[in-house]
């Protein structure tokens, strides 16, 4: 599978998953080790990562809000429990989402 570089947030299937911020859709679709996997673009050249999922709901092209739903919560990367892998990218580089997190 793919090389993790983000979080793994453990929650029950089919719970709503929201973009972080808004941005428009780049990839969605199935991904070896990670799933159905959806990739939002900020714009700044951040990118925001949302794997794992039981369903997407947006497809390449899509603008979304921040706080909108885009996906659904699943075990679609292998995963033993239900949840959403993130993961947040700058300039193509993982970013650690928790310290992201912090300064905001």
């Amino acid at each position: 599978g793919g090389t993790w570089r983000g979080v793994f947030i453990r929650a029950p299937e089919s719970t709503a998953v929201h973009a972080v911020a808004a941005g428009t859709v780049v990839f969605s679709g199935w991904l070896r080790g990670f799933g159905n996997l959806l990739i939002l673009d900020h714009g700044g050249e951040y990118l925001t990562v949302y794997g794992n999922n039981q369903a997407i709901l947006k497809q390449v092209g899509d603008n979304v809000a921040g706080g909108e739903a885009v996906a659904s919560v699943g075990s679609s990367g292998g995963q033993a429990e239900s949840g959403i892998y993130f993961e947040l990218r700058y300039r193509g580089k993982p970013v650690d989402p928790l310290q992201w997190a912090k300064l905001r």
